[in-house]
């Protein structure tokens, strides 16, 4: 998500490295580079220009605060205004057990809006609520039938009426059938067209005041940069929108429209469409969008994921033991055999900190056999040894090797890929920017020393453990970047 962005982004923040303090003079190129960055992710340019001079305001002159470095400082100060630019939001839905909620969905033909109907179901289903489903979009016959094979495959209840030519006439119908199905939230799936007309928006209107819908919602295709964008500022002005749902955000989006849209609009994007999966649709927020953008992961998101995992009562057990900052190589191995489901494990190692290169090789590898070997290793372990990995010397490692069919360095591997996971595991929910870009800087020197690590476990030479000056980083930051481009060539 966002690759440019964040390369141009982390470009910028090196200019800053090994500098004793934030002045005009030494963050002027730091700067031009984060609006060129910007503007290159299409960012609207308007917004671009309030941004850097807050960013500006912000970091003149600051010193750098306790163990924090300049580089490190303009990190949190641009973290700090990018929350800011993106919130607040509050993705909460207005759903009362009860009554009876109704969200009308809009938006253009393309832009994922009957997908995202099923995926805000799943949502729904997950607070314990009913939702159900009103197939309104009478102009692409495709999208009812579409809705109903979405309604089957999340079990919630579809309504549509072959041959009606009114819309208004269906959701008020479908509303009758929801309350007598017991439902307590009603999707409105309304019609689209592939650019904004005259037509469109009175039909919109109409339902708009016939239907007095609880919410109303736009689907926009965050992969059409501006013209997003563009969308959400005229359907608000013929709608008065409540929230915006940006999809598509697992491609090769430049981050354009998801900075712009609530500087431009004043509409807050409630939720983000993050793969194809009906389960692909997060809750927004300003402070875990931050995070991704700056790649320092989002750990909030991947215990939510972790969550959805796991049921009640394992769940209880598992928040009762990591309070106690107890998380095992059983655990571990728990969570790995949970992660069979395709693209999941990929996502879940993309917004932990310093991981993201490790997810890439892992989209390359057959992941489902990857975790059974790393099951296969942690059920050859006794339970001491899980319990307490630094049990594990040479003829431990060899007889647990012998036990499941590895080689002795694969059981090191794990042990170390387990120790980066852990402390964030535990982290969880809590922690401070400042937090994350420490357990940041710990995960890319581990990473450095991991033989797992895609770019080859590169050290430098002569290298005893000692921390590394900034330009000994920046010579293995370009000799990882070679080897990664040697890699993707193919060479």
């Amino acid at each position: 998500m966002f690759q440019s962005l964040q390369d141009g982004l982390l470009s910028a923040f090196k200019t800053l490295q090994g500098k004793g303090k934030l002045t005009e003079a030494n963050m002027r190129e730091g700067i031009a580079m984060v609006e060129r960055s910007l503007v290159e992710a299409d960012v609207s340019i308007d917004v671009v220009r309030s941004f850097v001079k807050d960013v500006a305001t912000a970091a003149e002159g600051r010193r750098v605060l306790l163990s924090l470095k300049p580089d490190e400082e303009f990190v949190k100060i641009v973290y700090e205004e990018l929350v800011k630019l993106l919130g607040p939001v509050d993705s909460s839905l207005p759903l009362k057990r009860g009554e009876l909620t109704t969200i009308m969905m809009c938006g253009l033909q393309g832009s994922g809006k009957t997908t995202t109907c099923g995926k805000l179901s799943v949502l729904i289903k997950e607070q314990k609520l009913k939702p159900f489903l009103i197939a309104a979009d009478l102009q692409r016959p495709a999208a009812i039938e579409q809705l109903h094979v979405l309604g089957k495959q999340v079990g919630v209840g579809v309504f549509s009426k072959p041959g009606e030519n009114d819309p208004v006439k269906v959701c008020r119908e479908g509303l009758e059938a929801a309350r007598a199905a017991g439902a307590n939230v009603v999707i409105l799936d309304t019609a689209g067209r592939l650019a904004i007309d005259a037509e469109l928006m009175e039909q919109l209107k109409q339902i708009d005041r016939a239907i007095q819908p609880t919410q109303v919602l736009l689907v926009v295709d965050g992969m059409t940069g501006q013209d997003a964008v563009n969308s959400a500022k005229a359907f608000n002005d013929a709608l008065s929108l409540d929230g915006v749902i940006m999809t598509k955000l697992d491609g090769d989006a430049r981050g354009g429209a998801l900075i712009s849209v609530k500087a431009v609009t004043s509409v807050p994007i409630k939720f983000i469409g993050t793969g194809e999966h009906l389960d692909a649709l997060e809750p927004f927020r300003p402070e875990g969008m931050a995070s991704r953008i700056l790649s320092m992961g989002d750990i909030v998101e991947v215990a939510r994921e972790a969550h959805r995992l796991i049921d009640e009562k394992e769940r209880k057990s598992l928040e009762e033991r990591m309070s106690k900052g107890i998380f095992t190589l059983a655990d571990f191995r728990d969570m790995m055999q949970k992660m069979r489901k395709p693209g999941l494990m990929t996502k879940m190692l993309s917004l932990m900190p310093g991981m993201g290169e490790m997810s890439k090789m892992l989209a390359n590898t057959d992941s489902e056999r990857e975790m059974s070997r790393l099951a296969g290793i942690v059920d050859s372990m006794t339970a001491a040894e899980r319990k307490d990995p630094k049990l594990i010397d040479g003829s431990r490692r060899n007889r647990i090797a012998k036990g499941c069919g590895a080689n002795p360095s694969q059981i090191s591997d794990l042990i170390k890929q387990f120790e980066m996971i852990k402390p964030m595991m535990l982290m969880a929910t809590q922690g401070s920017v400042g937090d994350k870009m420490k357990m940041l800087q710990q995960m890319r020197g581990m990473m450095a020393d991991n033989p797992m690590n895609p770019l080859g476990g590169m050290k430098l030479k002569g290298n005893t453990g000692k921390r590394l000056t900034p330009k000994e980083r920046e010579k293995l930051q370009k000799e990882r970047d070679k080897l990664l481009r040697k890699k993707k060539r193919g060479d």
